[in-house]
């Protein structure tokens, strides 16, 4: 059976573990730089929310998420960060139950978040579950760049 629960400091190791698997299924492992230390930092914040999949005792998957707010509809809203569920674990409903639990964390608040759009898998997913996808081009600068 699989349960969730609210992520603690104290499963900073593990969410670092799962965090790293994510990245390397993207090719993407090198940008994972937060330190476990950091990490648990992070989930003392109240703007900061994770929810563990689990099984057995077993860690399978994990949601995170900021609390943002909209400056055009002056509401707060869920930015999903990541979702992610261990490839053994694919296919057996955790993802639903995982998007079901911050689902009900947002209590009519709105959830938005990005997929690559190479990541049919997940946009399929997505529309199953019955998210809307809108087209949108992800722009990054970084701080102190010359413009």
């Amino acid at each position: 059976m699989t349960t969730i629960r609210r992520a603690t400091a104290d499963d900073a190791p593990t969410l670092r573990a799962l965090m790293r698997e994510l990245a390397e299924n993207q090719g993407h492992a090198a940008q994972v730089a937060v330190s476990v230390d950091r990490l648990a930092d992070l989930l003392t914040r109240p703007d900061v929310g994770y929810l563990i999949a689990e099984r057995d005792g077993k860690a399978i998957g994990y949601v995170s998420w900021l609390q943002r707010v909209s400056f055009w509809s002056g509401q707060d809203y869920l930015a999903l960060d990541d979702l992610y569920v261990c490839s053994e674990e694919r296919g057996a409903k955790v993802g639903e139950h995982l998007m079901r639990a911050i689902s009900e964390v947002a209590r009519r608040r709105v959830i938005r978040w990005e997929v690559a759009e190479a990541n049919v898998a997940a946009q399929r997913f997505y529309r199953r579950i019955g998210a809307t996808l809108v087209s949108k081009k992800i722009c990054r600068l970084v701080g102190d760049t010359t413009v």
